[in-house]
């Protein structure tokens, strides 16, 4: 664990919100990357681009707009529940169970929330996975919860505070992404980045998504969250 400002403490926090893919699971699992080839076979039935084009676009729009779809969307006008059906017909045995993370979980005093830019039935099929977390969440707040208006856009959060009454000074948000730690920041979230090892490489990673910056929006970074809850005071 890499304590990047020890005066955040978490001892008053209520509401813990997890991001889903690469924090619930390690990125070395390389789920995503499996949902990663599927949206470049996509980009190019939609764009009719060559393959190296067609995904050069794919990270432009991930990058750009928060996630791919919400760039299919804005820019051809896409049916977002064939995309994320289609994208998400994947194999999610990489994914093992992990009871020391669900009992730190558990654990967390106040409520649990999962705030992805994926859907419902994609954390469902992991969290089925991990084993043992089926009532571990009061909410999956999914990108259909989000308007299709996803992290790191401030409307994925505000939507996700007003529904669940969240007061964001009494919120941890946990995700594997620097950016997306931005908004809850400023909105007076702790903030906590799940970090690959030193050692992950992987050439379907942009270099950004492993950014570690030590911006000021980013409190505390760990590259075991279960490890990093248990020893939460």
């Amino acid at each position: 664990m890499t304590d990047l400002d020890s005066r955040r403490s978490l001892t008053h926090v209520t509401d813990w919100v997890f991001d889903l893919d690469n924090t619930l699971y390690p990125r070395e699992c390389n789920l995503f990357a499996q949902i990663d080839l599927l949206i470049s076979d996509y980009m190019v039935r939609v764009t009719q681009l060559p393959y190296d084009e067609a995904r050069a676009l794919q990270k432009a729009y991930y990058r750009d707009y928060g996630t791919t779809l919400n760039g299919l969307m804005q820019r051809h006008e896409v049916d977002p529940d064939h995309f994320l059906s289609t994208v998400h017909a994947i194999d999610y045995s990489p994914v093992v169970a992990h009871p020391d993370l669900i009992g730190a979980i558990r654990a967390l005093p106040g409520r649990k929330f999962i705030l992805t830019n994926g859907d419902v039935g994609h954390a469902r099929a992991v969290l089925g996975r991990l084993g043992g977390a089926e009532d571990l969440f009061e909410d999956i707040f999914d990108i259909r919860a989000m308007g299709y208006r996803p992290k790191p856009l401030a409307e994925a959060y505000s939507v996700f505070f007003e529904k669940h009454g969240i007061d964001a000074r009494r919120a941890a948000m946990f995700d594997d992404l620097e950016k997306n730690l931005k908004v809850p920041h400023d909105t007076g979230m702790a903030t906590v980045q799940v970090i690959a090892s030193d050692s992950f490489m992987h050439e379907q990673v942009e270099s950004w998504e492993l950014e570690r910056t030590g911006g000021a929006h980013v409190h505390h970074m760990t590259a075991d969250l279960a490890g990093f809850l248990r020893k939460l005071p």
